[in-house]
């Protein structure tokens, strides 16, 4: 991997919200680098570990744009690629990391694939399906509520630690990191036994 895409809306409107766990995965990973976000044309971008972090702000639905300058401008194939976001098809506490594949209806992916084609690496942070009352667009902009907190940091946290799996290790050893794993139900730890 050269450059790790996290997708969002930018501003403080969308801050917290859905639609922005590909931001959240990235600001831990800055957090833990000591990287430093600069402005850049389409996108905040930050450099740690001989990589590029990229934030677009060109809004979700136009991703494709900052991802497509950020690839050309520092010579990348779409195989370098790790883009981290949000998927409504998996619950809050899943993580799903896969090379390829399509959008899945994540319209920011979608616009990544148009620019560059389907064939890069992709962290998917699992955000549940909307209430039977809203619509999609109404729930990937909202804010996480107080009770999901808890698992929300346990997930952005598995993820980064994903992140540097991938880096560390490969994308197998990645993969078993987080696939199947359901973060909202962890495993009790077992009493230590008295003495």
């Amino acid at each position: 991997m050269r450059i790790l895409a996290g997708l969002g809306n930018p501003g403080p409107r969308y801050r917290g919200t859905r639609h922005n766990a590909g931001y959240l995965v990235l600001d831990e990973l800055a957090r833990r680098w000591r990287a430093d976000y600069r402005r850049a044309r389409h996108a905040d971008e930050a450099r740690a570990r001989g990589l590029l972090l990229v934030k677009p702000t060109t809004f979700m639905n136009l991703s494709g744009q900052a991802v497509h300058a950020a690839l050309t401008r520092e010579g990348v194939r779409p195989a370098e690629l790790l883009v981290v976001h949000d998927d409504l098809d998996l619950p809050l506490g899943r993580l799903r990391l896969k090379s390829g594949g399509g959008a899945g209806g994540q319209r920011g992916v979608r616009d990544i694939i148009d620019a560059i084609g389907p064939d890069f690496v992709r962290l998917k942070i699992g955000v549940s399906r909307p209430p039977e009352d809203w619509t999609a667009e109404r729930w990937v902009l909202s804010r996480f509520d107080d009770s999901e907190l808890d698992v929300l940091e346990r997930v952005v946290a598995r993820a980064a630690d994903a992140v540097e799996t991938l880096l560390d290790a490969g994308l197998v050893a990645a993969m078993n990191l987080v696939n199947g794993v359901d973060l909202a139900h962890p495993d009790p730890t077992p009493e230590p036994p008295e003495v």
